[in-house]
């Protein structure tokens, strides 16, 4: 080895001078070389790193558009399954309007619907002082509060510009720099109510499951009241809970349920509604989901003919309480409904 490195050494030192800077240029642009390879090839690597990273969010992205898209659809085709049922000429097999829960299952998603007859509901036109301040006291608000939102409703669907107590009409509008005043007429939407003077977001969340435009009638029928309006309206949780129960045996067991005296004024029973809001969960396995509300009314279309007139369609882009959450399971009629 020495020998070699003495041969070479001697091979230059024999070189004539005019020849050496010649040897010296070829060894450095040698080394140039292997440099510039070596930052090509990582610059390579870092492109092959960048497009697989590229590629894996995209793919990531494509997945949950493709998630989100079946989702929805299984949600869509729980609505439309859950008008089939109710269709259903066998009164055993009959979906209820009651606030119970079904499941059905497509595919890989799962869906949960529940069913609420709008008579179980508080109507916002139609419900009294006392009724409005049921509700109002369900609120984390304070009393004063509660009092001037349920006086600000009346004077909003009320015909005249006379001031309820602690309610609010036009002057009372523009002194809060609002740009608009009270119609004067029967609410037309849910969301109108949050122009009521003092409403405001959170409020309307709590009461939205609560209150309903389709009703038509000042009372609530009890017969298709959900836990929450029953509750809302001030009966006695442990009844209540007892009610519950007796209509999901009921409808599990596909047995009519005769009207129970549970209190005075209070009978515990289920009905039907011919105006039903429709609720449907859909999860899939990878974990999208989504959430469709629409209210329908069983009474066919002018001149359509078709069993269902849709009222109100809109979808939920998250859900406070999910129908697949462990407080919901108790409302579930059997793990499998299609049947």
């Amino acid at each position: 080895m020495m020998l070699a490195n003495d041969a070479r050494s001697a091979g230059t030192a024999r070189m004539p001078a005019h020849f050496r800077p010649l040897a010296i240029a070829a060894q450095a642009d040698k080394g140039f070389a292997l440099v510039l390879v070596l930052w090509v090839l990582s610059l390579l690597m870092i492109m092959a790193a960048s497009f697989s990273l590229t590629m894996r969010r995209e793919t990531a992205v494509i997945a949950g558009i493709t998630g989100g898209a079946k989702a929805l659809t299984a949600a869509e085709s729980g609505i439309a399954v859950a008008e089939m049922m109710l269709l259903n000429p066998d009164a055993a097999k009959r979906w209820r309007t009651d606030g119970n829960i079904y499941q059905v299952q497509f595919l890989d998603a799962l869906v949960r619907i529940r069913l609420k007859g709008e008579t179980g509901k508080v109507d916002l036109n139609g419900a009294n002082q006392m009724q409005l301040q049921q509700l109002m006291a369900q609120l984390p608000i304070e009393r004063e509060q509660q009092t001037a939102l349920v006086s600000a409703i009346m004077d909003w669907r009320d015909s005249d510009d006379l001031v309820n107590i602690d309610g609010a009409e036009k002057n009372d509008y523009k002194k809060a720099g609002k740009l608009y005043q009270p119609r004067n007429k029967p609410f037309q939407s849910l969301e109108e109510l949050q122009m009521v003077l003092g409403m405001d977001e959170s409020i309307l969340e709590r009461l939205e499951p609560l209150i309903t435009l389709y009703s038509g009638k000042p009372q609530v029928d009890l017969s298709q009241a959900s836990r929450e309006v029953m509750l809302a309206l001030g009966l006695d949780p442990a009844l209540v809970d007892q009610c519950i129960e007796l209509r999901r045996q009921s409808a599990i067991t596909g047995t009519p349920l005769q009207s129970v005296s549970l209190a005075p004024g209070f009978n515990c029973g289920s009905g039907r509604s011919d105006i039903i809001e429709i609720i449907a969960e859909s999860r899939l396995e990878n974990g999208s989901g989504a959430i469709i509300k629409t209210i329908v009314a069983n009474t066919p279309a002018e001149g359509g003919g078709l069993p269902f007139r849709i009222l109100n369609w809109k979808r939920e882009e998250r859900a406070d309480t999910s129908l697949f959450s462990e407080d919901k399971d108790s409302l579930l009629v059997t793990p499998n409904a299609e049947s």
